[in-house]
């Protein structure tokens, strides 16, 4: 299975933190962001990531290279000069290098989490996703999405993780440009092909300042 990281956005509510530094390259217990899922990827046999680009997104093959320090191939999906295509449109532009990939793992570049990457996970007969959820943290008390019998309903009730294994599927017939992940997510789970866990281990959302410091607080007297 390959991997993403979904590594291209703004960082808005981050500043000024990422006015001169893209935010997965931001420390959390002395470790970039990034490199905590990289690590964690070649640990659970991932070989190849890609990471799109677009914020100082320069910045980052500069940090990271060619993923060789963790054993891994990282293919980098420039969107530099498109300014961000979002989760969806920047799928769609990683896509020739993921395709041949079912599934394949995505996950938000700005999350710190304890969760086990599978490497071998299948998706069932006619399943197009298969979602991470967790419960709500204070700044998403109502959530994102339910789970009935396994699957995910378009529902509030546990928060969307940022981690999700795909079928190339589920973009057919996206057009290239920026768009989102949740609707595509939203008009699948009207048919019923997505499928989802509730995972109960740690997961921080990194989204401003202050979370960053409770994380690298919380982590301070563990590594």
């Amino acid at each position: 299975m390959k991997a993403m990281i979904l590594a291209a956005g703004l960082g808005s509510r981050m500043r000024p933190l990422t006015d001169y530094t893209p935010k997965p390259l931001l420390k959390v217990g002395g470790i970039p962001l990034i490199v905590w899922h990289l690590k964690k990827l070649a640990h659970y046999g991932f070989k190849e990531v890609v990471i799109n680009i677009a914020h100082l997104g320069y910045m980052i093959p500069e940090a990271l290279g060619d993923g060789s320090a963790w054993g891994l191939k990282i293919i980098y999906s420039d969107e530099q000069e498109e300014g961000g295509l979002e989760s969806a449109g920047g799928i769609v532009k990683a896509l020739p290098h993921l395709e041949e990939s079912d599934p394949f793992l995505v996950v938000n570049g700005d999350v710190w989490t304890d969760y086990d990457f599978d490497a071998s996970l299948k998706l069932n007969e006619g399943i197009l996703a298969h979602l991470v959820l967790v419960e709500n943290p204070e700044h998403n008390p109502k959530g994102d999405f339910a789970i009935e019998n396994g699957k995910a309903v378009d529902r509030p009730a546990y928060t969307f993780s940022g981690i999700g294994y795909y079928s190339p599927k589920l973009f057919k017939g996206v057009a290239y440009g920026k768009s989102a992940l949740a609707p595509l997510l939203r008009e699948a789970m009207k048919e019923g092909t997505v499928t989802a866990e509730l995972y109960d281990g740690e997961w921080f959302d990194i989204g401003t300042p202050e979370r960053l410091e409770a994380l690298n607080s919380a982590l301070f007297n563990r590594y």
